[in-house]
């Protein structure tokens, strides 16, 4: 074997280290293998959220006040994080359907794109969230004694969201080639130095939730640069060079063209929880601070769904690009069993274990009995919600980008605005609230899967056309 030969295939294994051929051999094994360490890197970027709401909770001198104002919060955050994960949804595809292409060409200019659109976006998200954040945590009732901590909280958060939007950009570029390890790996040593900051801001320097999200936003700086690093240094087509930054217009039409809906759809699950938020609201602190540690919890669980809609996309934009049009009718019905079986592997568990679960976060025996009513609603069904995104990611791979955002809009937040002004107003309690989550996801999956089989012949042929 010559010295040239040597080196080409010590490459080659080099790369396959990190990348999965999406486009041959059997599905069920890889999707697992790449839904999997997402599902996982998903789980520890929460545990920023939820090591901020324990710590507060237990040992910060405000206590309940502290944990309400942060869980308070957490439904504007949440629909900014939406926006921000959801146009990066526009990276992932594009860089993937250009890598099923083999243009990489295309794949490094979709790269430096993505990097200098992301710093862009999250400074533009940033300072709006800062000038606004107070009248709307105002409009959704937050109560005046941990408002003052709220607004703290959530302004320190809304300034670090350059850094959140460069890694979940960054990390679409690696997802796209098959790589959810190494964001996994980033966000587990972020992870770690949040809760030691967490503990070091709170309890030797007092700093009470201001400490929490210094801590937050310093960990993502850490996460934001392993990430940009690890494209740095690739060799390959995804190579990432800072002195080639910039906008290419017709890549960033492409990107938007995808990640805005995907963005808005993500975003539209957060306006409605807004509106629940402001309905839990009104049943006053001690079901707010029970609400928040179960919701903390549930976010937990979303994450198998989340995952393997984001697994679906990526199949299917691979294997779009490469013309294998049957195949993706295989990746839709792998998407939906893997994402009933992560979900029920979270789901189970965190319902029957809720009362345990919940004392991590408080003691207030209150809070735990509102919060255990939250979780049995949105826990143990959480498959149903998988269903939804397995579907509509999916359809985002095909090609359609604005439809899911539409039957979203009307199936997710229109139908919960309804429940809430009717039902709900109707039989107010806490069940009958919660109760609008199963139902809404149900009647999404449905319409999502209705629309695959009525539009795929047609996404199959303009595809066949180029």
């Amino acid at each position: 074997m010559d010295l040239k030969t040597k080196n080409a295939e010590n490459k080659k294994a080099r790369t396959g280290m990190h990348e999965i051929d999406m486009t041959n051999g059997p599905l069920f094994g890889k999707m697992m293998l790449f839904t999997f360490p997402l599902m996982i890197t998903a789980l520890l970027q929460l545990i920023f959220n939820a090591a901020d709401m324990i710590v507060a909770g237990r040992y910060s001198p405000n206590g309940a006040a502290s944990i309400s104002a942060i869980g308070s919060t957490l439904a504007v955050i949440n629909l900014v994080i939406a926006l921000v994960t959801g146009c990066s949804v526009g990276t992932n595809v594009v860089v993937a359907e250009h890598i099923g292409a083999q243009k990489p060409k295309q794949v490094s200019r979709s790269v430096h794109t993505s990097i200098t659109f992301s710093l862009l976006l999250g400074a533009a998200l940033g300072l709006l969230g800062i000038l606004i954040s107070r009248p709307i945590l105002v409009k959704m009732g937050t109560p005046e004694e941990v408002l003052p901590l709220a607004l703290l909280y959530i302004r320190i958060y809304f300034a670090g969201l350059p850094v959140l939007s460069l890694y979940n950009f960054g990390s679409g570029v690696l997802r796209a080639i098959g790589d959810t390890r190494r964001p996994m790996i980033y966000l587990l040593i972020a992870g770690i130095l949040n809760v030691i900051m967490n503990l070091f801001f709170v309890i030797v320097m007092n700093l009470d939730v201001t400490g929490v999200a210094l801590a937050t936003t310093l960990s993502q700086c850490v996460s934001a640069a392993l990430v940009i690093g690890s494209l740095i240094r690739a060799k390959e087509s995804y190579h990432f060079s800072p002195r080639q930054m910039g906008i290419d217009a017709f890549t960033l039409k492409k990107i938007i063209h995808v990640g805005v809906p995907a963005g808005l759809q993500t975003a539209l699950f957060s306006l409605s929880n807004i509106l629940i938020q402001s309905s839990i609201n009104s049943f006053g602190v001690t079901v707010i601070a029970g609400n928040s540690a179960a919701q903390s919890i549930g976010t937990f669980v979303n994450t198998a769904s989340q995952s393997t809609g984001h697994a679906a996309t990526t199949f299917a934009s691979q294997n779009y690009g490469a013309k294998k049009f049957d195949r993706n009718n295989r990746v839709l019905a792998t998407s939906l069993v893997v994402t009933t079986l992560l979900s029920l592997l979270l789901g189970v568990p965190a319902t029957v274990f809720g009362r345990q679960f919940l004392g991590i976060y408080t003691t207030d025996q209150g809070a735990i009995e509102a919060g255990l009513v939250r979780m049995l609603f949105m826990c143990l069904p959480h498959f149903i919600g998988g269903w939804m995104n397995a579907v509509c990611g999916v359809m985002r791979g095909i090609g359609y980008e604005v439809l899911p955002m539409i039957v979203s809009l009307v199936g997710a937040c229109l139908l919960r605005i309804v429940w809430i002004y009717t039902v709900f107003g109707v039989f107010h309690t806490l069940p009958v609230l919660y109760a609008s989550y199963p139902v809404t996801w149900s009647l999404t999956a449905a319409a999502h899967l209705l629309c695959f089989f009525l539009l795929r012949k047609r996404a199959y042929a303009v595809r066949g056309r180029r």
